[in-house]
């Protein structure tokens, strides 16, 4: 019944027959080097570039999951990228039934889309149109976005010439709206965004409409 808590008290003895294993530096650190990156690092690394905790470890949670994304997000904003990739993308995998090694729309593809919104050809309500139907049809975005005409319009005559036609079609909420219902803003915005066929510049839309509504 004595209690037993070190080796000795076990009455082990190194095993004569076995030889001493040396392991030479050089090769711990070739092994080491040849190594790939591992998944805390991968996320401490996605972590730096803006991603949250929670995001950075789904996308660490597979390695075909991380290089999809590394794909999308180079040279792109991580943190647009991720948010296609785990909302927009991850959704589409969940309702067809596919694999992120199997993806319905390439990295490269994806990329392309990102591109268009970053440079202001098309708005996210769009962009998420477009994703659909390359989904759909497997056609590249630009090609999606020139064939229906989905280009977000930014020019500030036309998007006010919008404004002013919904402002002139309901003077009763405008008068409301300035008497203190400021929740009629999105009224306007939704409005003028369907005269527009959500083609119009969101920010351009907001600043335009807010000047015209307080001036």
């Amino acid at each position: 019944m004595r209690s037993k808590e070190q080796a000795h008290d076990y009455r082990y003895f190194p095993d004569p027959d076995l030889l001493p294993l040396e392991i030479d530096p050089a090769q711990i650190e070739a092994i080491r080097a040849a190594m790939p990156e591992l998944p805390d690092a991968r996320r401490a690394r996605y972590m730096a570039l803006g991603l949250s905790r929670y995001d950075a470890s789904v996308l660490v949670s597979e390695k075909e999951t991380a290089l999809y994304f590394e794909a999308v997000a180079q040279g792109r904003d991580a943190k647009i990228a991720a948010n296609w990739v785990t909302v927009e993308l991850f959704g589409a995998l969940n309702k067809l039934g596919k694999t992120i090694e199997e993806p319905p729309v390439s990295a490269e593809a994806l990329g392309g889309l990102i591109d268009l919104i970053s440079s202001n050809k098309i708005n996210n309500k769009i962009a998420k149109d477009v994703f659909q139907i390359m989904l759909e049809t497997g056609e590249a975005a630009a090609d999606i976005v020139e064939k229906h005409g989905l280009v977000q319009v930014t020019d500030t005559g036309a998007i006010e010439a919008a404004i002013d036609a919904i402002l002139a079609a309901n003077p009763d909420k405008v008068a409301e709206f300035r008497g203190g219902k400021d929740k009629l803003f999105g009224f306007f915005v939704g409005q003028t965004m369907k005269a527009t066929g959500g083609k119009a510049n969101p920010v351009m839309l907001n600043d335009l409409l807010r000047a015209k509504l307080e001036g």
